[in-house]
């Protein structure tokens, strides 16, 4: 396999008017590899996913998408994508299999080719048992699954997928991750947005934080949560209006970080860290030790939570 980047922007910038949603972001991503954007939503996450999907031009910089310029190749490029977008848009009045053949047919792939892949596809997705099922009457984990199915009709080298489970249950995600990992083991380059830290840990290799149309870190999850956080946290919640009373009670302790509604305590033993604070005569509501994560990243440099 080639080591040259599948995708490659320098200065990629996207504007609306007087709006800015992406400002001039450097990104790469190699051949098999699983990156992603996090983020808040109006990061600028989804604005770049377009421009990478040929489905939105950028407004400055450059860009190659293997090897192709979007602004004059965006048919060639297409071919080699899959995408799965934020809703799921799936034709609701057609069966499971048929989404799957009316989509293939867009890429002009002969008929009996389609089939063939449509029903690959329905066993890599768990829905053989729902082939002939009206999607209309599909759970929402199920159509999820359909539409990456549906994305990789055309075999791409590259899938994007948009915030992949937004909306489903933790057992239909932890189902969509397993597919997805699928993909990754059979050498297919995943490129995702998501707001969700526990998936961005789970499914990529490598990723840039997002803030305000610009990447403020890069690199894996284990070395950004090395890098800008602690190995635990202790999480303290105290009777007050304003959690900023009680942050002089903690200090010099680890790192304190003051949310609305408790104080993030950075340490390496969250245990011994709750010690000193009860030693000096801080009696908190409500406690708990937690290993650092991509959240605690993104508030350090960001000052405030993905979630808000």
């Amino acid at each position: 396999m080639s080591s040259e980047p599948l995708i490659q922007a320098v200065g990629l910038r996207k504007t609306f008017g007087d709006f800015t949603a992406v400002d001039g972001i450097d990104v790469e991503v190699a051949p098999g590899e699983s990156f992603g954007f996090l983020g808040p939503n109006g990061a600028g996450k989804t604005s770049t996913m377009k421009i990478i999907g040929c489905t939105s031009p950028a407004s400055g910089g450059t860009i190659r998408i293997l090897g192709m310029d979007p602004a004059t190749e965006a048919s060639r490029i297409k071919a080699r994508l899959g995408v799965v977008p934020q809703e799921d848009a799936l034709d609701a009045d057609l069966t499971v299999f048929e989404n799957l053949l009316v989509y293939g047919r867009y890429f002009g792939l002969p008929r009996a080719t389609v089939r063939a892949r449509a029903d690959e596809l329905l066993e890599f997705a768990q829905l053989v048992d729902k082939r002939d099922e009206i999607v209309e009457k599909l759970s929402g984990g199920m159509k999820r699954r359909l539409t990456i199915a549906r994305g990789l009709i055309n075999t791409p080298q590259i899938v994007l997928l948009d915030e992949p489970t937004t909306g489903l249950d933790p057992q239909a995600r932890h189902i969509l991750w397993d597919r997805l990992f699928r993909l990754k083991r059979e050498g297919v380059t995943l490129v995702l947005t998501t707001h969700y830290m526990d998936e961005a840990e789970q499914l990529c290799d490598r990723l840039v934080v997002m803030d305000k149309g610009r990447i403020v870190a890069e690199g894996s999850p284990r070395a950004l949560i090395a890098e800008h956080a602690s190995r635990e946290v202790l999480e303290l919640r105290f009777d007050v209006t304003d959690h900023a009373e009680r942050a002089g009670d903690v200090a010099g302790i680890g790192r304190v970080e003051v949310l609305a509604d408790r104080l993030l305590l950075y340490v390496e033993n969250g245990d011994d860290a709750l010690e000193a604070v009860t030693a000096r005569g801080a009696h908190p509501m409500s406690s708990l030790v937690r290993r650092a994560s991509l959240e605690d990243v993104f508030l350090r440099l960001t000052g405030r939570s993905l979630i808000e």
